[in-house]
């Protein structure tokens, strides 16, 4: 049985989707000592990562070469070896449409596959975040196709055998496979919570299905907390990230205030923090980025409108949120105009294109958005980040990081920091730059050349 497999670390593991989700997942899950397939369809990754190479920095090249060699980690394109798995976790990607609702189609596209290779005893989990509802209104009735009413009430959600009149020959939930959500709870770049030591939710969609998937997150989570149902567990990612979408927007608005007035929000926001209660400190910039903040508060409240409720508060936090890369735009023309000087014509340097500091991941980077607006108007675009080698503005425009020199910085009219990467001498950027647009509080600690930064 599935749950003897787990417990003895015997079951054939497999995950979808192997990003920045699904790589340390896997790693980790062999970590514990189980068999795992990784399934993606994109070919270049997979000759990557066949050859030991990972995409994902929390995931060293020496880790997953060791687990490849050792044939403990497999990776392919083929997804009928769902058919010889036990786990099956799904780590796709869920965008948003043009219009900013939820674009589901890469969990659909992987449970029709699951859904043509699926088998008794296995286990089925969803870790991309999603809507409430998913995991039941649209995966359950792909996986168990006579499933009618996916909305279930509160004396029904938990019984297996409903529906049982029409299901004969049809593998049954929480009886023949089992199914659950749990959210991923990945930050790239963070030392100090990562996948094992980051408590996990689970909500699975009959009693059993918690049991069994809640067994299987034991084996190598520290700590797991089990909710009622997936819709639940669904919601507790939303919930998750639109308080930091909202808190963003808070602070992102305050420092709109502070500018007017003439005041510092950053030593606002550092004394406001000595409370030792009722206060977290969120800080301004050019705009949230990676693959949460700027997507999943659009999934809570599209999902807010099917119940007939207008979600005022999260979507006007996005809407500032969204607004910051034309401030920050804003800020560079005011820069130059100090110096009597047109955007039309200038070399900017920016400094810093990831969406955060010390990593490599662009996704959703405010720092591309501001880069375009300051192209749309005549001005010439140079960039320096450690962390990424090589971006794409503009059609198949690429441009390249350079080396932050002297004569680099003194040939620019301004140079604008949009991400505050560690390793970066500020000091050095600030004394032979023209004028700074520090958006991230990068220069806090130089004091003599003061006249020289434009604070965000």
């Amino acid at each position: 049985m599935i749950l003897k497999k787990i417990e003895s670390c015997s079951a054939h593991s497999g995950v979808i989707g192997l990003g920045y989700v699904g790589l340390p997942l896997m790693v980790a899950i062999a970590n514990a000592g189980f068999r795992v397939t990784g399934i993606d369809i994109c070919q270049h990754k997979l000759e990557r990562l066949k050859n030991g190479i990972s995409d994902v920095p929390d995931v060293p090249n020496s880790v997953l070469e060791s687990f490849i060699k050792s044939g403990q980690i497999q990776v392919t394109d083929d997804f009928s070896v769902i058919s010889e798995l036990d786990t099956v976790n799904i780590c796709v990607p869920t965008p948003l449409s043009e219009n900013n609702t939820p674009d589901i189609q890469y969990i659909s596209a992987a449970v029709e596959q699951i859904a043509e290779h699926l088998r008794e005893e296995q286990l089925i989990i969803l870790e991309s975040t999603t809507y409430p509802g998913t995991t039941e209104e649209v995966v359950l009735p792909m996986l168990q196709p006579t499933v009618k009413n996916t909305t279930q009430s509160s004396d029904t959600q938990h019984s297996p055998d409903r529906n049982s009149s029409d299901t004969k020959g049809t593998l049954q939930v929480g009886k023949d496979f089992y199914l659950a959500y749990s959210p991923e709870r990945i930050e790239p770049g963070n030392s100090t919570f990562y996948m094992t030591n980051t408590p996990k939710v689970i909500g699975g969609v009959t009693p059993k299905c918690t049991q069994i998937a809640k067994a299987f997150y034991e084996q190598y989570i520290n700590k797991t907390h089990t909710v009622s149902s997936p819709r639940i567990a669904e919601m507790v990612k939303l919930l998750e990230n639109t308080f930091r979408s909202v808190n963003i927007g808070l602070i992102n608005e305050v420092a709109l205030i502070c500018d007017r007035m003439g005041m510092d929000v950053w030593e606002i926001i550092d004394a406001a923090a000595t409370k030792p209660f009722g206060f977290m400190p969120f800080y301004p910039g050019p705009g949230p980025g990676g693959h949460c903040i700027p997507i999943d508060p659009h999934y809570l409240s599209w999902k807010a409108r099917t119940y007939q409720y207008h979600a005022r508060f999260i979507e006007l936090a996005s809407e500032i949120n969204r607004s910051m890369p034309k401030y920050v735009f804003d800020k560079v023309i005011h820069a130059l105009n100090r110096q009597r000087k047109s955007l039309n014509g200038s070399r900017i340097l920016v400094i810093g294109v990831a969406y955060k500091k010390d990593i490599g991941d662009t996704r959703e980077s405010p720092a591309f958005e501001v880069m375009r607006l300051m192209l749309d108007n005549g001005a010439k675009i140079l960039y320096h980040d450690p962390h990424v080698s090589n971006i794409i503005l503009r059609g198949e425009d690429t441009y390249h990081s350079e080396t932050l020199t002297t004569s680099i910085i003194e040939s620019v009219d301004c140079v604008v920091i949009l991400t505050d990467h560690s390793s970066i001498d500020y000091e050095f950027v600030v004394r032979y730059a023209g004028t700074v647009v520090d958006t991230r509080n990068a220069t806090r600690s130089i004091q003599n050349s003061s006249s020289k930064i434009i604070k965000l």
